[in-house]
């Protein structure tokens, strides 16, 4: 790769990013009514951190068993309605206990 190149792709970064951020508070200039876009715009933050964590949690780990486990008992625990330290705190004890045992 030239090291002309990396500039023409930081600005094409920047000029998407920028267009993302602002486009929608120049276009958009009134409440949004719809119901349907209103829903989806609710669940875009959950589905994108979903998105960026689950990878990470499975290859996290030395073993993808531990992460799956730690993944599964943060689910269960979340549902049951446990703050954000305890699921944190029982998903790296579940990953530390099995790395233990595993290796």
């Amino acid at each position: 790769m030239r090291s002309g190149n990396v500039y023409i792709y930081i600005a094409a970064m920047a000029i998407v990013t920028y267009l993302v951020r602002t486009l929608p508070l120049t276009l958009v200039r009134r409440e949004i009514k719809n119901v349907y876009i209103r829903s989806f715009l609710y669940y875009v933050p959950y589905v994108t951190l979903a998105v960026m964590t689950f990878p990470s949690i499975m290859d996290a780990t030395n073993s993808q068993w531990s992460g799956l486990a730690a993944l599964l008992v943060g689910l269960a625990l979340a549902w049951k309605g446990a703050s954000l330290f305890k699921v944190a705190v029982a998903c790296c004890v579940t990953v530390y206990i099995l790395e233990w045992i595993i290796l």
